[in-house]
C-alpha cells in the first residue's frame, strides 16, 4: 500500500520561508516521477515543481527562483524549499507520485501553507 505523507506546512509572513517534506512508503521516489501541486481556495490544482527519475527538475513560472525541489534517496523523501513567500503562495500543497511500474498515481493528504501580508 502506497502512502505519501506531507509535513512542514504552516503560517508564515510574506518574505519568509518554509520547507515541505513528503515521506513515502510502498513506492520508491528515486525511480518514479514526483511533484508538488498546490490548490488555493476557488482555484484549480496546479503543479508547482517536479523531479524525474534522472533528477531533472521543473518549476512553475510563479515559483521559479524562489522554490527548490529536492530528493533524498536514502530517506525516500522529497522536499520543497520555499523562500521569499508571497500571500499568493497560500494554498494546500500536495505531494504527487507517478509509479511507472504500476502505471498509476498517488496523492498525499495535503498540507496547508498560509502566507500573511
Amino acid at each position: 500500500q502506497v502512502q505519501l505523507v506531507e509535513s512542514g506546512g504552516g503560517l508564515v509572513q510574506a518574505g519568509g520561508s518554509l520547507r515541505l517534506s513528503c515521506a513515502a512508503s510502498g513506492i520508491t521516489f528515486s525511480t518514479n516521477y514526483i511533484a508538488w501541486y498546490r490548490q488555493a481556495p476557488g482555484k484549480q490544482r496546479e503543479v508547482v515543481a517536479s523531479i524525474t527519475r534522472t533528477g531533472y527538475t521543473t518549476y512553475a513560472d510563479a515559483v521559479t527562483g524562489r522554490f527548490t525541489i529536492s530528493r533524498d534517496n536514502a530517506k525516500n523523501t522529497v522536499s520543497l524549499q520555499m523562500n521569499s513567500l508571497k500571500p499568493e503562495d497560500t494554498a494546500v500543497y500536495y505531494c504527487y507520485a507517478y509509479d511507472y511500474k504500476e502505471s498509476r498515481d498517488y496523492w498525499g493528504q495535503g498540507t496547508q501553507v498560509t502566507v500573511s501580508s
